[in-house]
């Protein structure tokens, strides 16, 4: 059963450090390719650390699959998932920059369902 999500890509620290040890290596690419999800959301859904989802553009229909990770304590509220800039949150924005050379990137509606491991 899918379900309704507002994705927030972002910059994280993390992939800040991988960048710079390069893009290619475990560090970058973990960080681009994971999906934070908030811990009430994880429970309700019966995700665990590590399960993979689709995610599909509710504007676009572009799909992703992506690999679950639980997001810190209450850093990101239930509703909202969060992603590092990358291939994957790429994919899921649009072309329309509105005039400012930069797609919107910010509150993207996707569709969560649930794949398993």
């Amino acid at each position: 059963m899918a379900e309704i999500f507002i994705l927030i890509p972002g910059r994280t620290s993390e992939q800040g450090c991988g960048i710079s040890e390069g893009k290619f290596l475990d560090k970058y690419q973990q960080q681009i390719n994971s999906l934070q999800v908030a811990p009430g959301d994880m429970q309700r859904l019966g995700l665990a650390e590590g399960d993979r989802v689709r995610l599909t553009s509710c504007e676009r229909g572009q799909q992703v699959e992506v690999t679950v990770v639980e997001a810190k304590g209450d850093e990101l509220p239930e509703g909202l998932l969060f992603i590092a800039y990358g291939d994957i949150s790429s994919k899921l924005m649009g072309g329309d920059t509105h005039g400012s050379g930069m797609p919107t990137s910010k509150g993207i509606d996707v569709e969560l369902e649930v794949l398993g491991k």
